[in-house]
């Protein structure tokens, strides 16, 4: 099983910058992935970045140059370096985890509460 913390967010003008952390505590398995992904009112959810267990991350075109993603100093944590924000990038922001559990050999997406991103123009 896995459960993700999430933290940062929140309010900011256009231009700034947040950062988004989470941690995920992992149980009888291990975590393939971990990223964020983000959903607007009346939009569906989408990607914003993810790194998998070699390292390599996937970020979506709109945020590209903008947004950063880096793994925590702990284990199964990473962080979304938010720069130059633009009101386009409000969203509920969730913290994503895929699980490949040891017993039967299954995956499963894990999600968190989500944190809500606000950018005022």
């Amino acid at each position: 099983q896995v459960q993700l913390v999430e933290s940062g967010g929140g309010l900011e003008r256009t231009g700034g910058s947040l950062r988004l952390d989470c941690a995920a505590s992992v149980s009888g398995g291990t975590v393939e992935s971990m990223g964020w992904y983000r959903q607007a009112p009346t939009n569906q959810r989408e990607l914003v970045a993810t790194i998998d267990t070699d390292g390599r991350i996937n970020y979506a075109d709109s945020v590209l140059g903008r947004f950063f993603l880096f793994r925590g100093n702990a284990r199964n944590t990473v962080k979304l370096q938010m720069n130059r924000l633009k009101p386009e990038d409000t969203a509920e922001y969730y913290c994503n985890a895929e699980y490949l559990r040891y017993a039967r050999n299954d995956r499963k997406n894990y999600w968190g509460q989500g944190t809500q991103v606000t950018v005022s123009s």
